[in-house]
């Protein structure tokens, strides 16, 4: 048995069968491309597979050396890669300058980093493990646009480049080019997708006939995107390669077809996906972000519970038992989590708090446990499990506390606060929960009446709005 069947073999314990067999028929057969950063979600719904079963099986096998995970920061105007990195401490906090818009972004794990899954080199050679020896347009395919953009497929594709590029030069390293071509009216936009490097030329006014003389150099700073006003005619235009790789400058029509093809979108796993899924915290826990690293997402749910009266709980039980009563109560909990793609961040004494991707799934969730640990506490004969649980959504930062990934801000704070208003089975849940589409979709097919009520949170100013769900 060779080591990537060996490694398949024990991914086939620990995977759904049938995504293991998708995954092991892509690694066998599938075209080069398409195992370089793979997209989960499109992968899931190519192959009709559920995408957190997907996500699970991709996460084992980059565990067991299958696959190597990439953490891309995406630029949200055009889409294209800002920064590749095999882990999430390698992502810094400050803007990410993106050349062909002309813009910086400070990176959000919720819309700018994308996860992808290429094929290890030890299971599976492909071109892309060597991306300075790809052909000009599968490097701009594979290697700088992100894998949430529908690009066309195929030759399809060389020829929509085509129509947008009006020319392009491979440079080595060290070497020197110029090129001479006529230059249309409009937006056109010199850019080189290796170096990030790019120069915009307004062409406008009447044509000349006279050569227009241009000069760009590539070196390793990435020099402000700057603009050039040009006439319609002769350009010659000549290019210097300063660093140590090749580079692939083309001059871009910034024009309908361009916006159009990089407008075409796809979801794709994005890096808050990834932190609130329980596998990826069970199997990479030392995956944590460094120290003083901070990173923003912009809408994250949060979910606590605890146990009421734990401490009578322990008193008339006894430790033994109320120890197997409240493991008990933490399994079923963690089952509930995981089955609506959040992740249990931690524990404290009685208490959980988990993470949820949207607010819809978070709800899911807490209706869930209520319905479980009823069960459970039918199953014992006793009402001794009784679950106080609050559910609040919004902003918040991804940092590392205690050797843990774990979030800091004011919806935490609040989250929190939430969860102590409760008493009884009835879930305490903020405005943003309720008021979410999805989630007041779920609340409106379970027959539930959200109660609107005011009350006064520790360490908020004013009065706020909570919904009790009975």
């Amino acid at each position: 048995m060779s080591e990537t069947e060996a490694r398949f073999a024990v991914l086939r314990q620990s995977a759904e069968a049938g995504v293991v067999a998708a995954i092991e028929r892509a690694v066998r057969e599938a075209p080069d491309a398409e195992l370089n950063r793979i997209n989960v979600i499109d992968f899931s719904a190519r192959h009709g597979l559920p995408v957190d079963q997907v996500l699970d099986g991709f996460l084992r096998g980059a565990r067991l050396g299958l696959f190597e995970m990439s953490w891309n920061v995406l630029c949200p105007g055009c889409g294209g890669v800002l920064g590749a990195a095999g882990t999430i401490q390698s992502i810094h906090q400050h803007d990410y300058a993106c050349a062909l818009c002309a813009a910086g972004y400070e990176p959000t794990l919720d819309e700018m980093v994308e996860v992808a899954f290429t094929v290890s080199p030890r299971v599976r050679k492909i071109a892309a493990h060597s991306p300075h020896t790809l052909p000009a347009w599968d490097y701009v395919r594979q290697i700088y646009w992100s894998s949430g953009i529908e690009l066309p497929q195929g030759a399809a594709f060389e020829e929509a480049m085509q129509k947008v590029v009006i020319d392009w030069v491979e440079l080595g390293a060290g070497e020197k080019a110029t090129m001479s071509l006529q230059l249309p009216s409009g937006f056109i936009i010199v850019f080189e997708p290796v170096s990030h490097a790019a120069l915009f030329l307004q062409v406008e006014g009447e044509p000349t006939r006279e050569r227009q003389e241009l000069g760009m150099v590539f070196s390793k700073v990435q020099a402000p995107t700057g603009t050039r006003v040009m006439r319609p005619g002769p350009l010659r235009l000549t290019l210097e390669n300063r660093t140590d790789a090749r580079v692939l400058p083309g001059l871009y029509i910034a024009g309908d077809e361009l916006h159009d093809m990089l407008g075409r979108r796809k979801p794709f796993l994005t890096g808050k996906h990834l932190l609130t899924n329980q596998t990826f915290r069970d199997l990479f826990r030392a995956d944590t972000l460094a120290i003083d690293q901070r990173l923003r997402i912009t809408s994250l749910t949060f979910v606590f519970t605890d146990l009421k009266a734990s401490t009578s709980l322990y008193e008339r039980v006894g430790d033994l038992a109320a120890y197997d009563m409240v493991k008990a109560h933490f399994g079923v909990l963690g089952d509930v989590v995981a089955a609506e793609s959040g992740a249990v961040v931690k524990t404290i004494g009685d208490a959980v708090m988990a993470s949820f991707p949207t607010p819809d799934r978070g709800l899911a969730a807490v209706l869930r446990m209520r319905r479980a640990m009823a069960a459970l506490n039918e199953k014992r004969g006793s009402e001794d499990l009784l679950l106080k649980i609050g559910i609040h959504e919004g902003p918040c930062l991804a940092v590392t506390l205690n050797d843990r990934l774990d979030y800091f801000g004011q919806t935490v704070n609040i989250a929190a606060r939430v969860q102590g208003l409760a008493v009884s089975h009835a879930i305490f849940a903020t405005e943003p929960v309720v008021r979410h589409p999805d989630a007041a979709r779920l609340l409106a097919q379970a027959g539930i009446a959200p109660v609107l009520q005011r009350c006064t949170l520790r360490g908020i100013s004013d009065d706020f709005t909570v919904y009790e769900i009975p």
